[in-house]
């Protein structure tokens, strides 16, 4: 009946939970991570200059022996992103101005090459003042907009020196040149947008991600429209020349006219050889482009990467831990490695927009690695993974590239749905087999993980009712003899700690521990031995890991892979696992790359068919007339010829980015037409003869066509040395370069055919 003080019966110590839910290690050295955020509207570079400022400062009151490393510093990383990309913009627009010089001379080059300077500028001003955020994808949007912002000024400029030329006052061609192309100028410019149109509304991840592309594309072609009817005659009726031809003398005259005619009446004169060779190359290209790679995003060139390491599940984290840390040790005397940090239980703060941190799970160990060159990835990554796998032969591990959009995880997963769990675990395994035979496919596995081990007591209803001992009671005496159970709080200040009651070390350490177990009666009021109150100890597996999709359990089977693309290796074991036989009320279908790619092409393939109608009635409105859009719109497949050639050249995938390529490759080749057909219907009525309209709308528009295209596709050229950008910048340079020498013939000889415009006897 008197009182008892608690330290009379029980050690009280106050620490850090025991065991850990994660553990960090930086450089082998126990260590604690900080994650800032910038905040909404912020600038992450004025914030990170801030952290380095106020991190001088508290740099005399960090304790003796703690030290500050970085992982991740993206204040850094943005600006060196960026100089880099503006040095790529500066080439860009350096690689346009010297192929205005070359072929239209230098005032026509500095002309256009300031009205670009001015274009860009503005652009920026309207990214500020819409919140348009410069970056990756912006500035990559400017150098692909870059040779479509000259065409509306090369237009202009080119219709005053040719009727400059041809003896009119420069004023008097201005004036003439603006009232005859800025309505086609207007409609091709915002069929140009239309085409960016899908991907800056489409409402998922990557339109998220990709959307101020549309955004800078919108701002800087509508200036380039609105500089080219404007400030380009303005300027030009007193900078620019007519050069040296005398009144009356041919413009067309030079030898690269002259073999163009040539051979377009050539085509004109045989346009159904004309036809049916085309069609034979697009067929072939159709057939072709089933042999490009598929893909969604690239790798990305960041000098880091990762390697995860999994223990079987349920493994305590301090063995998990004990593992990384010699792991980590080994790798940073690997020649080409920095420095290291590791994370055990679970992933690392979300430190980039495309990272996806493991969830919380004592038997993983992530293992971030930081190198000297971004080249050296792979083979210091199967180095480590080799290493791992012939020592810690029960783990599995892989590396893993950072990706520069959208996606993450496995490339390769098999979704199954049902009820039943085990007969989930069955299918995924039918699944993992199907992945084992392919040589390619590595890192195979799947997304719950093993069965974990575990005893279970039964409860003795009876016998334990008798002394007076529920099951809540049980319970707290098996959670205070194992884990510990939270029995109260302790303030200090204005911080709560949790008092946890628990069994001494020594006493629970072993299963055996539980047979000595007491279990307090509350209405026997005395301890009950454990063995009254539990009939038996069974022993089990059970589901640690349960994945669920709308309260439907859902289990993968994953895989990487480890030579050519995911899509490849996908096809391959395609058919084999969509036949295995699943049982009534459950599904199956394709996650992981191929999944994150559906959904993103589906949520942009859902907008498409409205910007499409929005192009064609652009088109309709603009000629008010039907057989010249569906002209246009008959030489847009010509694309697909050089798309093709330059996927399969250049070894590169068609993924997202390469859609958005070609779709932005839609909107420029409607645009050339549209200049082409606009002149041919000018041409017509003034009077001229509908053959000759023809053939003299082809070559009066040859150079401001072909100047277009050369100046786009050379102006993409820095963005070869860009992995995000790379297979977007192939898709246009090569699409652009084919499918402008085609549409060069193949407009013409379609108006031919359409409007039975014959050709003049011989």
């Amino acid at each position: 009946d008197s009182l008892i003080y608690l330290r009379d019966v029980a050690d009280i110590s106050r620490g850090y939970k025991e065991p850990p839910t994660e553990i960090m290690y930086y450089n082998g050295q126990p260590a604690v991570g900080i994650g800032i955020s910038v905040a909404q509207g912020g600038n992450v570079v004025v914030m990170g200059e801030g952290i380095e400022v106020r991190l001088k400062e508290l740099k005399s009151r960090i304790p003796a022996g703690i030290d500050l490393g970085v992982i991740s510093y993206q204040s850094q990383d943005v600006t060196a992103s960026i100089n880099a990309f503006t040095i790529n913009l500066l080439e860009a627009v350096a690689i346009v101005l010297i192929v205005l010089w070359i072929f239209m001379g230098w005032r026509s080059a500095v002309l256009i090459g300031g009205i670009l300077v001015l274009t860009i500028v503005a652009t920026f001003v309207f990214m500020g003042f819409y919140e348009v955020t410069l970056q990756r994808i912006s500035l990559g949007a400017l150098i692909i907009a870059l040779g479509m912002l000259v065409d509306n000024a090369i237009v202009v400029v080119e219709g005053i020196v040719i009727g400059a030329q041809t003896g009119k006052k420069r004023l008097q061609a201005a004036i003439e040149t603006v009232q005859a192309t800025s309505t086609p100028l207007l409609g091709a410019t915002v069929v140009a947008i239309l085409a960016f149109a899908a991907i800056g509304v489409s409402q998922d991840s990557t339109g998220e991600y990709c959307r101020s592309l549309f955004q800078v594309i919108l701002f800087s072609l509508g200036l380039s429209w609105v500089f080219a009817v404007t400030v380009t005659p303005l300027v030009g009726i007193s900078f620019l020349k007519a050069g040296e031809q005398s009144e009356g003398e041919d413009p067309y005259g030079a030898a690269p006219y002259r073999i163009y005619r040539g051979f377009l009446e050539t085509c004109l004169r045989r346009r159904g050889v004309t036809i049916l060779v085309l069609l034979a190359c697009f067929a072939l290209a159709l057939y072709a482009f089933g042999y490009v790679d598929r893909s969604f995003f690239p790798d990305s060139t960041r000098n880091q990467f990762y390697v995860d390491y999994w223990l079987p599940e349920g493994t305590h984290v301090r063995d998990t831990a004990a593992d990384v840390t010699e792991i980590e040790e080994w790798v940073r005397d690997l020649n080409g490695v920095t420095s290291t940090v590791s994370f055990v239980g679970r992933g690392a703060l979300r430190f980039q927009l495309t990272y996806a941190a493991e969830d919380v799970n004592s038997a993983f160990g992530h293992i971030i690695m930081s190198v000297e060159d971004y080249r050296q990835i792979d083979a210091l990554g199967e180095q480590i993974v080799d290493y791992i796998r012939e020592k810690y032969p029960d783990s599995q591990s892989w590396y893993k590239k950072f990706v520069v959009g959208p996606g993450g995880g496995a490339k390769i997963e098999a979704q199954f749905r049902g009820p039943d769990g085990a007969v989930l675990r069955q299918l995924s395994e039918q699944a993992k087999a199907i992945m084992r035979e392919d040589p390619a496919a590595v890192n195979i596995r799947d997304n719950w993980r093993q069965r974990v081990k575990l005893i279970r007591p039964v409860y003795a209803e009876t016998p334990a009712r008798i002394a007076g001992v529920t099951r809540p009671d049980l319970t707290d005496a098996l959670q205070i003899a194992f884990d510990g159970l939270t029995v109260g709080q302790y303030r200090e200040e204005d911080d709560l700690f949790p008092i946890i009651a628990r069994a001494p070390a020594a006493e629970r350490e072993s299963v055996d521990a539980v047979k000595s177990l007491q279990i307090w009666s509350s209405g026997a009021n005395r301890a009950v031995p454990f063995s009254q109150v539990v009939s038996t100890m069974e022993t089990g597996a059970e589901d640690q890991l349960i994945r669920r999709i709308n309260r439907m359990p859902t289990i993968r089977a994953q895989c990487d892979m480890g030579i050519g693309t995911a899509d490849a290796l996908r096809r391959r074991i395609k058919d084999r696992i969509e036949a295995i036989e699943l049982p009534t009320g459950y599904e199956f279908e394709w996650q992981g790359e191929f999944g994150s790619s559906q959904d993103a092409q589906a949520a942009l393939f859902s907008k498409i068919p409205f910007t499409i109608v929005m192009m064609i009635l652009v088109v309709i409105m603009l000629f008010d007339r039907i057989k010249q859009p569906i002209i246009i719109y008959l030489t847009l497949p010509l694309a697909l010829i050089g798309v093709t050639v330059g996927l399969l050249v250049t070894s590169q995938p068609f993924g997202f980015m390469a859609l958005l390529g070609f779709l932005s490759l839609s909107g420029m080749l409607i645009k050339n037409a549209i200049v082409l057909i606009d002149q041919t219907d000018i041409y017509i009525r003034e009077g001229i003869a509908r053959y000759e309209a023809v053939v003299l709308a082809g070559v009066s528009r040859s150079r401001p066509v072909a100047m277009a295209a050369l100046t786009t596709m050379l102006g993409m050229i820095p963005l070869f040395q860009d992995a995000f950008f790379k297979a977007m910048a192939v898709t246009i340079v090569f699409g652009l370069g084919f499918a402008t020498i085609l549409t060069l013939i193949v407009v013409p000889t379609l108006y031919a055919i359409f409007f039975r415009i014959p050709a003049p006897a011989r």
